[in-house]
């Protein structure tokens, strides 16, 4: 990647337009005031002035609405054609800028090179707070100079990135860079290729940000595997209030795995979820989570595969948990019943603030037809109820004794006895028997025919057992996966546990933990170190240097490290003789050999004093063993 600096966006000395001179006999006084005024004609070029002069340079047409909007804070210069050498002429010409504060560049084609040159602009311009490069053409290169420009400017505070063609490895860019940023409040990367991968840095982003509030990711490829990582970064996350994700894919299972990340956030406020695949048994896993969520007000699932059966779980859920903060519901295609409109009312008397959009009243809950029973099995039921065999019960109709009957007959038998068969299994049964349509019931084949019976009844079972087990097993190794995006993301720092701590009983036992500690923890533990006393003295504003080389940012040292470990050896006696404490908390000691001898001893010495501080328990052993050798020896 080609290195840019700030001052090859300055204009030079031969680049300014040569003024007039007297060729004239004068003093050397006046070729000294001459040079003067030169020099501040230099200084007081006005912000048009040297755009103009940049365009010239450059070789392309200056954009009249800027110069007429320069005293405005908002420069909206979307779909003018900049492409990447106008975005250049336009960073001369705002690097020394001290009034524009949102500036808008979408559709202009300036590729990666042209943000460049915005990146190496906002190095010395601190007045852009928000940034807009939608639909630009960015692509991968134009990721890792954004990623560049989130690691060192300190003024801009949302950066819009829709539309660039970013892809899964462009994501961890982001992450890296927005894991150390906590000025950007609001980010967009919508409309871009963002999958499974992406899903996953993007998860990371989530964990290990603390300034973000409002992320656009609708229009992506995240899908199952990549909603399954990202929730696991939202369940951690304690910042993130707006969240899109609509048009992403997500299906019952990533359904699933939000409904897991809603029972820990208690930050998030808008979650949107349109169109994303979502059935009524994805609603019930999402409705899981917002049993125990109190934060979240509008929760958007339009144009999902819902019926009155999901719109009326999403009305339970809200009349059934006190602590709700739900206040919108937005199914607006989904067309309900009468049983609904008189749910939503006993709500909302409940919960007066709360409003559900939906498509209108007329909707049924779709119920399956009831199977019908084989007609073989009533009738095997009906003879074994009353101890009877198959043949005493053809033995009335069948006089002759030959094992075929009109069909007529055999209906008036059947209709006349107390078998409770309908005329539609009936019917079916006379075809069964009857299956070359000769107007003769030949019952001879019921044997045969009880016995498929049998088998397809428990060829039956053994299906519905089957699809049970894989449902459930499908579940389950997607609640694995979450667990280990959860651990994944989950910094390992804060896993260092005294051996024999008190267990933290402040907020009770917390069910559906997907982590050793409770995701607060890990958050608290993880960034302490940024907030220490040496960390703080360090951060001050850093302006970017002119000359092209990136600010001095200080890494952490172990001193820092240090205020994020607990102490687990502050009181012992023998600090002196431990040499470090790693990160995962094992310490290298000498004595480690001697205390693998005797582990129990070793717990008992170090957790609970001595009893008499006087007598050790190592004397009286000694003794006891001296008394016995000399009864032996009187013996």
């Amino acid at each position: 990647m080609a290195t840019l600096s700030v001052e090859a966006l300055c204009l030079k000395d031969e680049d300014y337009p040569p003024s007039t001179q007297n060729h004239g006999s004068e003093d050397e006084s006046d070729s000294d005031t001459e040079s003067d005024e030169k020099e501040e004609g230099k200084k007081e070029m006005s912000i048009a002035d040297v755009y103009l002069q940049a365009c010239k340079l450059v070789g392309v047409v200056p954009v009249s609405y800027f110069l007429r909007n320069l005293e405005s804070t908002t420069m909206n210069l979307s779909h003018h054609g900049l492409g990447p050498l106008g975005c250049k002429a336009l960073s001369i010409a705002l690097v020394a800028d001290m009034q524009i504060n949102t500036l808008q560049l979408s559709d202009n084609h300036i590729l990666a090179e042209g943000a460049q040159y915005l990146v190496e602009m906002l190095k010395a311009n601190f007045t852009v707070q928000h940034l807009d490069l939608s639909n630009n053409h960015l692509q991968s290169g134009g990721a890792q100079y954004i990623a560049r420009l989130l690691l060192d400017n300190i003024s801009l505070k949302s950066v819009k990135l829709s539309g660039n063609g970013f892809t899964d490895d462009d994501g961890k860019y982001f992450a890296d860079a927005l894991s150390t940023n906590s000025r950007i409040k609001e980010l967009d990367l919508s409309h871009n290729d963002f999958c499974g991968k992406g899903g996953e840095h993007l998860g990371h982003l989530l964990a290990n940000n603390e300034g973000l509030e409002v992320l656009d990711l609708s229009w992506n490829h995240l899908r199952m595997k990549g909603a399954v990582a990202f929730c696991a970064g939202l369940k951690v996350n304690m910042m993130l209030k707006h969240l899109d994700l609509s048009w992403n894919g997500f299906g019952n299972e990533g359904a699933l795995a939000m409904g897991e990340a809603l029972k820990f956030n208690n930050t998030l406020v808008h979650l949107n979820l349109n169109n994303n695949r979502l059935t009524n048994e994805g609603v019930g896993m999402l409705c899981r989570g917002l049993e125990f969520n109190d934060t979240l007000r509008v929760l958007l699932l339009a144009y999902n595969s819902l019926t009155v059966e999901g719109a009326l779980a999403l009305v339970n859920v809200v009349k059934n948990t006190p602590k709700t903060a739900l206040e919108e519901i937005n199914i607006c295609n989904v067309l309900v019943n009468e049983n609904f409109v008189h749910l939503l009312e006993v709500t909302c008397q409940e919960h007066p603030g709360l409003d559900v959009q939906y498509g209108g009243v007329g909707g049924f809950i779709a119920k399956k037809p009831p199977k019908r029973v084989d007609p073989m099995k009533v009738i095997q039921d009906y003879l074994d109820e009353r101890k009877l065999r198959l043949w005493d019960f053809f033995r009335n109709i069948d006089k002759d004794g030959t094992m075929q009957v009109p069909v007529a007959d055999f209906r008036k038998a059947v209709q006349q006895s107390s078998i409770p068969l309908d005329r539609y299994q009936i019917e079916e049964l006379i075809q069964r028997l009857d299956r070359d349509r000769t107007g003769m019931v030949d019952y001879r084949g019921l044997a045969d025919t009880r016995k498929q019976m049998m088998r397809d009844h428990r060829r039956h079972l053994r299906k519905v057992e089957s699809r049970q087990k894989k449902e459930k097993q499908k579940s389950d190794r997607i609640l694995k996966t979450f667990k280990n995006a959860v651990e994944a993301v989950t910094p390992r720092s804060s896993l260092v546990m005294s051996p024999g701590a008190p267990k933290d009983d402040s907020s009770g036992p917390q069910p559906f933990s997907a982590t050793p500690l409770s995701s607060w923890h890990h958050i608290v533990m993880s960034n302490s170190s940024r907030y220490s006393v040496t960390h703080l003295s360090n951060e001050h504003v850093h302006l970017p240097m002119l000359g092209g080389t990136t600010p001095y940012r200080p890494t952490s040292s172990p001193a820092m490290r240090s205020y994020s470990q607990p102490n687990l050896l502050g009181d012992s006696p023998r600090t002196g003789l431990s040499k470090s404490i790693s990160a995962q908390g094992v310490r290298s000691d000498p004595e480690m050999s001697h205390n693998k001898l005797s582990p129990t001893t070793n717990f008992l010495t170090r957790s609970r004093p001595a009893l008499d501080p006087k007598k050790p328990d190592g004397k009286t052993k000694t003794k006891k063993g001296k008394k016995k050798k000399t009864k032996k020896r009187v013996q």
